[in-house]
């Protein structure tokens, strides 16, 4: 392939590319979130929360040791598993309140 080949086949892939490109930021707000489903930044954003509130959890001397599972569902945090205590249960969900983005929490911890 000579020299102007070359030059027309990198123009064409990216040519390609800036169309790739634009398509896909006019496809994004049609992602937007419903009652029940969210959209894939929220997802991003809850995912995030959730891994923060199991980082808090862990650095807490009273929880690190329980099995507590963590989800979020936009903003809202719910907490499941078994722990030793009352206070544990209302430990964890002060921890979780704490976290940067959590706008509820539901505590469904259980005391064994």
């Amino acid at each position: 392939m000579n020299e102007r080949g070359r030059i027309m086949t990198k123009l064409t892939l990216t040519m390609i590319a800036a169309a790739g490109l634009a398509l896909s930021g006019t496809a994004l707000p049609g992602c937007a979130s419903t009652r029940t489903h969210e959209s894939t930044g929220e997802y991003i954003d809850d995912s995030v929360i959730t891994t923060k509130v199991k980082a808090a959890i862990l650095d807490d001397s009273l929880l690190k040791y329980h099995q507590i599972s963590v989800k979020t569902y936009k903003g809202t945090v719910q907490l499941s598993g078994f722990v030793d205590s009352e206070q544990a249960v209302r430990r964890a969900g002060q921890v979780a309140s704490g976290v940067h983005g959590v706008t509820s929490v539901k505590n469904d911890l259980i005391v064994k």
